[in-house]
């Protein structure tokens, strides 16, 4: 069998990122070792299918310094949108993910050696946190860049993360990192011990990692020192902050008052914002422990028992600014006079709002415990047809505190009743306080169950080669919860009460592969295969249906290979985003008279159906002789996603529900009834429902580009390569709002930057090796500037580089030492009109700066 040159590339030998190439093992002279794909459960001769996949090796991993899978994977070029990570202080919970397409995490599935991974982080997790990912197990991560739910079932709309853990390492392997800032903050110290042997018929490997991550405030960067505001008018920013400030805020009418030392009150002006940069994390520290032991036993020569045991335990904070407290209530004599000289008069009511200075900053902390357990059974038939059985078996628990919080439905039954005046300062002394504080702790966590068995094998030979198979079925079960601490969930914090979710679901699966070889040695057809998968389901929530996908794979000679795709793709609801209970979200809008923050309802909706995604990729493999060393990947992608799981845009639901005057509007509509809009305009308060709907249509496309050189000059190894994705359109339609991402930088979601590329440069001598690698985001437009660009002072951001530089130096057979750079140039993120945290975006950015690491490997 004659093999092409596209099948000799090696794993070691692809750089970070590429654009993975046929990988095939010589037993003999005939003899080639047949290997299982992501993407694919049919075992071939090598690794090039009709879907783009990306290889990541664990000498890449080590390049970086990085000690977290998510501190990899979020440099693809191919990822963008909101990807939780440690720059993202408010509403992270510690986790960290992955978002393909920038797509939504909730759209990429994770796997581990194959297999799905418990949803895993803080409460009824919909997604897996990647900190339960032990980097130093980790022998290769495959990524494939297409729907994948015809193999692998829901959740693979966007692609698919296969981390392959080693599973026949035999030594011993330690491994001690550290990091820090060039601004001395931001620490980062990990261990890491991974043990392996054989024994007769089986092998054991067991892995320990400890990481320990420190923190950076918002106040210890000039960028991030105090959250600019600008005036609309395309003005510079200034600094500024928030109207709920120390001593209080009284809104009535038309006044603004802010309170003073002495029990005064004056007009309230920009120079009274508070700013809460001082007090929140710009990076937010963690510790980490992960356990993992893998194993197998040859039972006989003809069956395999293995398993897998993985264990991770998070402790994680944030910090935020003091508590933001508000208070409506009717303006009485009792409460002094100190009002009445600003217009307010007794009887009229009176929205107070005041940051908790008093008593501290609002801290945040997470314990989180996931375990995840596989036993199965795997041999040969025969007949030649390979056998796999498994129970997998997943939970995730955790708890979750928020500490120096006010029981406000106590204060606000104080002040009803006479015994608290809000007015005085005395009132908000830490002494008095004392009885109104209290520390919120919620708990939560998800359960996997899951049973699977496979066949798979050749069927039979036709003129072009045999028809490769594989078949199987699956049961998975799945619960999740999430129990809001009492006061939450009474309605004494916060309005409305925070509800508790609960909620399971199962669902029964088959799936059918089959590779089908359709033409051999021909002229301009060294081989052509149809591969095809069609994967039936049926769901407890919502009944069944099923999913397919169409592949073709056209090789036409030893330099080129074309490669195509056609699939259906979907995702079915989550636990959380059936059962979640109400809870309030304050989000940002725009209404005259009205404060700058509404009170909007958010949970979920039991009457949810699944995302249905129609996918198509299309691309080349070029790798030409007259080019030794050189090869190159061209893929086209396409995912669109109908009845997508959203909330209507809240901006949109306050323009549609309420008229100029501030009266309600269109409440015959669909929208504005579920809404339920209220607008108080003597406080400024409205409020509203959004709950998740199937209303969302999304369609993405664009390209991605590898190209990757291998060559030898002065008597050293070199490697180069290129990666760039670019984004053609990213289109999400609610409802009547239709927006067009691309290019586009948000204030919630992330950024959709048109082109992303990343390139690196690798030399290696006996004993040493260097790398260097440049990481480009295109500038984007500001989506908070869309209707009128003159408004703002930053309506761009600018195109930004990254550059890193790390080494490797092998004293002996034992020891080796890295270290690195990361930023090497200092690169401060850009401020744009209508950022997200820390007066940027730190879903997209680095914020961090230079950052320096180094490590030392010893081997027995």
């Amino acid at each position: 069998m004659k093999k092409s040159t596209l099948g000799l590339a090696v794993i070691a030998a692809i750089p970070m990122f590429s654009s993975m190439q046929v990988v095939a093992a010589e037993d003999g002279a005939n003899a080639i070792e047949k290997i299982q794909v992501t993407g694919s459960r049919i075992k071939r001769a090598d690794m090039e299918t009709a879907s783009p996949v990306t290889l990541i090796g664990a000498d890449d991993i080590a390049a970086t310094g990085a000690v977290s899978v998510d501190a990899v994977l979020q440099k693809m070029t191919a990822t963008g949108g909101a990807m939780t990570n440690p720059g993202i202080n408010n509403g992270s919970g510690g986790n960290a993910s992955i978002d393909l397409r920038g797509l939504g995490s909730q759209r990429t599935l994770v796997l581990v050696n194959g297999r799905r991974m418990i949803n895993s982080g803080t409460g009824a997790a919909s997604t897996v946190d990647l900190n339960t990912i032990p980097v130093s197990m980790i022998k290769h991560i495959e990524v494939l860049k297409d729907g994948a739910s015809a193999v692998y079932g829901t959740d693979a709309v966007a692609g698919v993360v296969n981390i392959i853990l080693k599973d026949d390492f035999e030594g011993l392997d330690l491994n001690v990192k550290s990091a820090i800032t060039t601004e001395g903050d931001a620490d980062e110290t990990s261990f890491d011990i991974t043990m392996g042997g054989s024994f007769g018929r089986g092998n054991v490997v067991i892995g320990l990692q400890y990481t320990d991550r420190g923190d950076a405030s918002q106040a210890d960067r000039s960028f991030s020192d105090c959250p600019l505001t600008e005036d609309g008018d395309g003005s510079a920013p200034y600094c500024s902050g928030s109207s709920y400030t120390p001593n209080g805020h009284v809104w009535s009418g038309d006044e603004s008052l802010q309170g003073q030392a002495d029990n005064g009150w004056h007009d309230f002006g920009s120079d009274d914002a508070y700013n809460y940069s001082s007090d929140s994390y710009l990076y937010t520290p963690m510790r980490r422990l992960n356990l993992t032991g893998i194993g197998s036993f040859d039972l006989t020569d003809d069956t395999r028992l293995y398993s897998e045991f993985t264990y991770s335990k998070r402790w994680s904070e944030q910090q935020m600014a003091p508590q933001p407290v508000w208070f409506d209530f009717d303006y009485t004599e009792e409460m002094g006079n100190s009002l009445t000289s600003h217009n307010i008069n007794y009887g009229d009511e009176v929205s107070y709002g005041r940051r908790m200075t008093d008593t501290g900053t609002r801290d945040f902390s997470q314990v989180v415990d996931t375990v995840r357990t596989v036993v199965g059974a795997a041999g040969y038939l025969d007949s030649g047809y390979d056998w796999d059985v498994s129970v997998i078996f997943g939970r995730n628990d955790s708890v979750d505190r928020l500490s120096n919080l006010h029981n406000m439905g106590s204060i606000q039954d104080a002040i009803e009743a006479g015994d608290f005046n809000p007015l005085m300062q005395s009132s908000w002394s830490a002494e008095n306080l004392s009885d109104y504080v209290y520390t919120e702790q919620n708990s939560g966590g998800s359960q996997l169950l899951m049973f699977t068995a496979s066949l798979a094998g050749e069927v039979m030979e036709l003129p072009a080669g045999y028809v490769g198979f594989a078949a199987g079925v699956e049961r998975r079960e799945e619960k999740a919860w999430y129990i809001p601490d009492s006061i939450t969930s009474q309605g004494l914090a916060n309005d409305p009460r925070v509800e508790p979710t609960s909620g399971r679901f199962d669902v029964n699966e088959a799936y059918l592969e089959l590779a089908i070889p359709l033409v051999s040695d021909a002229f301009l057809a060294q081989n052509v295969e149809l591969s095809t998968a069609i994967r039936a389901f049926d769901y407890s929530t919502f009944g069944s249906d099923e999913t397919w996908k169409l592949g073709l794979t056209w090789r036409v000679n030893d330099e080129v290979m074309l490669r195509g795709v056609r699939s259906t793709a979907f995702r079915a609801p989550t636990v959380a985003e059936l059962y979640s209970g109400n809870s309030p979200s304050f989000e940002q809008v725009s209404f005259p008279g009205a404060q700058d923050q509404a009170e909007v309802t958010v949970g979920g909706n039991d009457q949810l159906t699944p995302e249905e995604a129609d996918t198509l990729t299309a691309g080349i493999v070029y790798e030409p002789e007259w080019f030794e060393g050189f090869s190159m990947t061209l893929d086209y992608y396409d995912i669109e996603i109908e009845n997508a799981i959203a909330t209507v845009n809240n901006q949109y639901i306050v323009d549609s529900c309420l008229a100029t005057d501030g009266s309600l509007a269109n409440q015959s509509t669909a929208l504005c009834s579920s809404a339920a809009v209220s607008f108080n305009q003597s406080t400024g308060r409205i409020a509203f429902n959004n709950q998740l709907q199937n209303v969302g249509y999304e369609q993405t496309k664009g390209y991605d580009l590898n190209l990757n050189y291998t060559f030898d000059a002065a008597g050293l190894a070199w490697n180069t390569s290129l990666d760039v994705t670019y984004l053609d359109e990213y289109l999400v339609d609610v409802v009547e709002s239709s927006i067009d991402y691309a290019g586009l930088i948000t204030s919630g979601i992330g950024g959709y930057a048109d082109v992303k590329a990343n390139f690196e440069l690798t030399v290696k001598g006996d004993a040493w090796n260097a790398n260097y690698k440049a990481r480009y985001i295109a500038g984007m437009d500001s989506y908070s500037c869309q209707g009128d660009e003159s408004s703002c002072y930053a309506p761009t951001t600018p195109s930004v580089v990254y550059h890193d530089i790390s080494g490797a130096y092998i004293f002996n057979e034992t020891v080796s030492v890295t270290a690195g750079v990361n930023n090497l140039f200092d690169k401060q993120p850009p401020y744009y009109t209508g950022n997200n945290d820390s007066n940027t975006d730190p879903y997209t950015y680095d914020v961090l700066g230079r950052r320096v690491f180094a490590g030392v490997n010893v081997k027995f």
